[in-house]
């Protein structure tokens, strides 16, 4: 069945891991999106954010970017379907229950006013637009020219990413599942009970000082992984391709490392996207970290209140209680920290930005920041520009056209985020 998956007008409130990223291609669990969908189908239509699209079509040259009529029906999936093993396991349930002839009304599974998923009649596919802030629930109405079949989240229940904290909830929730996955559907080898390591041409070598429990779930690695010695691993634990662990580190409890990434310290509840270093002391929990990050050693942040309450955040002038006891930090692409950073509890660090001290507010992107300093400054789109070609080159990354347009264009959408009244209302504690 053909697939187009796209992103809606809440894609953008998923910022700032969204800033640079399509929200079928953010991590939870240590999967994407994208990931449970790509081997359904080879035709598959993405609708993708302007901003996003010269690099969607050169990461992914493989997608459309507009849809064409096609002759049997199509399945349409919201981009922020959260990435996880149920929520997989119930799309293909609904394009299983729902096959429906051309003559036939669309189904669709809202939430409140979002579309989640439709399957509908091939002739309508071609009539589909790629803007997302198109109402899709009124545009495949108006397409049937008539009522359409309407299913909610009590029929299936799916769950969407309506806010960055709920990557972090998501992937607590559902990192057993995604590790037990790919254990099932992988080839890997037991090499003590519950460790598991991929079968490659550069296997991973587990020292003999490395410390396993794997009580509540399995610690999985997949290729060259290096790991120092005396290190600790408490399952669910998922480490991807060509990841570095520092000696004497602590990778605990539902914690997902995307490939090429470097770490050490403590880190406890924590999915983190490609290319990102956290090699040094330091303690990291319950937090999302996005790509080419680097956190400098004695960086730590808080994940628990004082009062051992319920986390808020703060989304712009928005106040949403999380309904989670742990929540860390949610860091944007690009983003840095001086040594000995404190980050509070549930703060937003974003695009681009270096942090220094503690830091009890959040960040907004490309500035350089000393919060408790009162010192605060705009770093602009070039120097991100030089500092990402000197990231990718030690990476052996290309830097592309559409990597340095990305930032400028996120540069621009953010600009209002760094007024004169952020300075001044959110450097005082």
């Amino acid at each position: 069945m053909p697939i187009i998956v796209f992103e809606d007008a809440t894609a953008k409130q998923l910022a700032p891991v969204s800033l640079t990223r399509a929200a079928w291609a953010i991590r939870c669990s240590s999967f994407r999106l994208i990931d449970w969908v790509q081997p359904w189908d080879q035709d598959i239509t993405v609708f993708v954010r302007p901003h996003l699209r010269a690099i969607t079509q050169n990461d992914w040259p493989e997608f459309q970017q507009q849809a064409a009529a096609k002759d049997k029906a199509a399945l349409m999936i919201n981009a922020r379907l959260a990435p996880t093993v149920a929520n997989q396991t119930l799309l293909k349930q609904f394009e299983k229950d729902h096959t429906l002839a051309d003559s036939e009304l669309p189904v669709l599974i809202t939430a409140g006013e979002a579309l989640v998923a439709a399957i509908i009649p091939g002739s309508m596919v071609g009539s589909l637009s790629d803007d997302c802030e198109t109402d899709r629930c009124r545009e495949l109405q108006t397409l049937a020219g008539r009522d359409v079949r309407k299913l909610t989240t009590d029929d299936y229940a799916f769950e969407l990413l309506n806010y960055p904290h709920d990557i972090i909830g998501n992937h607590m929730k559902g990192c057993g599942d995604s590790i037990a996955y790919r254990l099932n559907h992988g080839d890997y080898q037991e090499i003590q009970p519950d460790v598991f390591v991929a079968k490659s041409e550069q296997p991973t070598n587990i020292p003999p000082s490395a410390v396993f429990d794997t009580s509540d779930g399995p610690v999985v690695f997949e290729s060259n992984v290096r790991i120092g010695p005396f290190c600790f691993f408490r399952g669910p634990v998922h480490v991807g391709d060509n990841v570095k662990i520092s000696e004497h580190s602590s990778i605990k409890d539902s914690v997902a490392i995307a490939h090429t990434c470097k770490m050490g310290g403590e880190i406890e509840g924590v999915q983190t996207e490609p290319y990102s270093n956290k090699q040094h002391f330091g303690f990291l929990g319950h937090a999302y970290i996005g790509s080419w990050i680097n956190l400098g050693a004695g960086t730590c942040n808080s994940d628990l209140k004082n009062t051992y309450g319920t986390v808020n955040m703060v989304y712009g002038d928005q106040k949403v209680s999380t309904g989670m006891q742990f929540v860390g930090c949610v860091m944007g692409d690009y983003s840095r920290t001086a040594i000995n950073t404190g980050l509070y509890t549930g703060k937003v660090v974003g695009v681009g930005s270096t942090i220094y001290g503690l830091t009890p507010h959040n960040v907004p992107s490309f500035v350089n920041c000393a919060q408790l300093l009162g010192q605060y400054g705009v770093l602009p789109a070039e120097v991100l520009i030089s500092i990402q070609k000197r990231m990718f080159g030690r990476r052996n990354v290309t830097q592309r056209p559409c990597d340095i347009q990305l930032i400028h264009d996120v540069f621009s959408m953010t600009a209002s985020q760094r007024d004169e009244s952020w300075s001044t209302q959110h450097i005082a504690f």
